[in-house]
């Protein structure tokens, strides 16, 4: 199986891939956008070049586990993804992910520009990293 693990921002998403037996998680691109519809569209065709099973989508929840506007804008992304696409769309806790992927930059001596490009992806790939590590038990 292979996955493909999404950060959604407001105007970015992360995208984080795993190998083709689902067991490693890669940071894979971040893609900028203004209309949803057309963020999809580029998604569709990434899911049939890298032949993807299923999705991981980040949920942002709250500290305090409740669900706030970010975790709804994640929802609506996942309901319009649905009528688009056959995957099976899996939601994962995504609490504190980017401030991992922040932590883990840092410490590679990633420079404050250079991680400003590459953090969605980082994220996705923690997101999609806990995904993977919850099917295994």
């Amino acid at each position: 199986m292979k996955y493909l693990g999404l950060d959604l921002g407001t105007k970015t998403l992360g995208l984080a891939i795993s190998d083709n037996l689902g067991i490693l998680a890669s940071p894979y691109k971040v893609l900028r956008y203004d209309d949803t519809n057309k963020l999809i569209e580029e998604l569709l065709h990434i899911i049939k070049v890298e032949k993807i099973d299923e999705l991981v989508l980040g949920l942002p929840k709250n500290m305090n586990n409740s669900l706030g506007f970010a975790s709804e804008r994640s929802l609506k992304f996942k309901s319009l993804l649905e009528t688009k696409c056959n995957l099976k769309i899996n939601l994962v806790d995504e609490r504190l992910s980017t401030v991992e992927a922040e932590n883990i930059l840092i410490s590679t001596n990633t420079s404050r520009q250079k991680r400003k490009k590459v953090i969605d992806a980082y994220a996705a790939s923690i997101i999609l990293d806990t995904f993977l590590k919850s099917k295994k038990g």
